[in-house]
């Protein structure tokens, strides 16, 4: 077993070639020998949002918090609200971040 402890991994801030606007990152888990990927809580300030992007293995987001919108190449801006989990395929590209006037994470 393997605890992590909240605060155990310092906070950053989204570097500006994968995001537009106040981006914090929160580190919660890394890719390790027996789990193929890592995972990080996001928060948004309202209007933040990342650049048009993909991952060779696919997306999953789980909106815990405030209000966000989403969007896949070709698709609809979608708006996303807590206990929405988004899944995006294998390198479909697609951004994702806050609204205009609220945060999300």
């Amino acid at each position: 077993m393997e605890i992590t402890r909240t605060g155990s991994k310092p906070s950053f801030k989204g570097p500006e070639d994968w995001f537009t606007g106040a981006v914090r990152i929160d580190p919660l888990f890394d890719a390790n020998d027996a789990r193929r990927g890592g995972a990080a809580m996001i928060t948004f300030e309202p209007g933040a949002r990342t650049a048009w992007h993909t991952h060779p293995l696919g997306q999953t987001l789980l909106v815990v918090s405030g209000c966000g919108w989403v969007q896949k190449e070709g698709g609809p801006v979608e708006e996303v609200h807590p206990g929405d989990v988004v899944w995006f395929e294998p390198n479909e590209k697609h951004w994702h971040g806050a609204t205009a006037t609220s945060y999300g994470n």
